[in-house]
């Protein structure tokens, strides 16, 4: 594997394959859009928001199905209870002009348009962003300026429109675009924040999470570990967070969301990865509480009372209103094992197997109910998990 810093794994960002793999704690519409007032009113990322070995098969847990029935048309499925879906590992028609990098990103727009972004490693400029329609047929492309630095990707609505906001963790930039692609503004790093005066300091952002007074919160997860607030205008406010393990550090903040759920007062949940934990902080920027039963946790969705985790060892978790787990989808301890052997896997498709997922990277909700993820993995590869129960 590359030791590229920006690589999911690099010294000093994800911790070693033993880190640890089980469930076990640890550790809306707003005035009319405006391009010179990048920042207005806030929704969420979406508006309401291949078969292995027969060993490998063997060795999976209960809640695996295999990928056929009788008739071999039954795809694997994943989940318990009413939390159940239908997989299908090779979501969406990839035109011939883009292959598939790491598959860093997902958001759907309100038409139901799904935009995937990923970082391509071809010397020669790719599109970062892929966009397909809800049956998986491609619609457009766009984002040659992001090749090499495709990480987060969330949608808002501002007034009668929709934007993008993008992260790029190569060139150091968050920037809002039109759905299609025209770029409106970009920001590189807060040197007002203080926090980037000794010219080692890195800035990587990865993520961001929307305000609800307009503004956003960037998450500087492959950088030096610190949560900047930006006002509706674009102005920075503030910085929170830092390295470190204790209330209020922060190690890799990679994925952050604001938590608006019924009956909760708004606060920023972050996914702190790399201290196996997510960790709430007020609107401010002040510690509040850490929620547990997630091992390495990559980003966050939300829908109506459930919060949605993508974890990047191997499993999609589902949380309910009190954040009571729900289940770990594709989850499997013997089948984790293997994925965290090294980090091989994410290598190895001839090995992969339907049910089960690699490294889950980013997942959002669709306005059904369903799931789109998105792994890091070499090849790339967008799952969509359609709800049967």
């Amino acid at each position: 594997m590359s030791a590229d810093r920006n690589t999911e794994r690099p010294s000093g960002r994800l911790e070693s394959a033993s880190a640890p793999a089980s469930s076990a704690p640890p550790s809306d519409s707003g005035s009319s859009a405006d391009s010179s007032h990048p920042l207005q009113s806030t929704t969420r990322r979406r508006f309401l928001r291949s078969a292995g070995s027969a060993a490998a098969v063997a060795m999976l847990g209960p809640c695996f199905v295999h990928a056929s029935d009788k008739a071999g048309t039954r795809p694997a499925r994943v989940g318990e209870g009413d939390y159940q879906y239908a997989c299908d590992h090779h979501f969406g028609q990839l035109p011939d002009h883009v292959q598939w990098g790491d598959t860093h990103g997902v958001c759907i727009d309100d038409e139901g348009l799904i935009y995937i972004k990923h970082r391509s490693r071809a010397k020669e400029p790719m599109d970062a962003i892929v966009v397909f329609d809800p049956a998986g047929k491609f619609v457009r492309s766009f984002g040659k300026e992001y090749h090499g630095g495709g990480h987060g990707i969330d949608i808002r609505r501002e007034g009668s429109e929709q934007f993008l906001y993008l992260s790029d963790v190569k060139h150091g930039i968050v920037a809002r675009s039109t759905l299609k692609g025209e770029q409106l503004w970009s920001a590189g790093k807060p040197v007002e924040s203080g926090k980037y005066d000794d010219p080692k300091a890195r800035y990587s952002p990865t993520n961001i999470a929307f305000s609800p007074d307009g503004g956003i919160y960037v998450g500087d997860g492959y950088g030096s570990n610190y949560i900047h607030h930006y006002s509706a205008e674009g102005k920075w406010l503030s910085t929170f967070g830092g390295p470190g393990s204790g209330e209020g550090e922060l190690k890799t903040p990679h994925g952050l969301w604001l938590d608006d759920r019924p009956g909760r007062k708004a606060s920023l949940i972050v996914a702190d990865r790399a201290n196996a934990r997510m960790q709430y902080f007020s609107l401010d920027g002040n510690h509040q509480s850490f929620l547990g039963d997630v091992s390495f946790p990559a980003d966050i969705d939300i829908q109506g009372e459930i919060l949605l985790v993508p974890d990047l060892h191997a499993r999609v978790s589902l949380f309910d209103g009190e954040n009571q787990l729900l289940t770990h989808l594709g989850y499997d301890a013997d089948w984790t094992k293997r994925v965290l052997d090294g980090f091989k896997l994410r290598t190895q498709p001839e090995n992969w197997v339907d049910g089960r997922f690699i490294h889950p990277h980013d997942a959002c909700f669709d306005s059904e109910g369903n799931i789109f993820v998105t792994e890091w993995v070499s090849t790339g590869r967008v799952t969509k998990l359609s709800r049967i129960s």
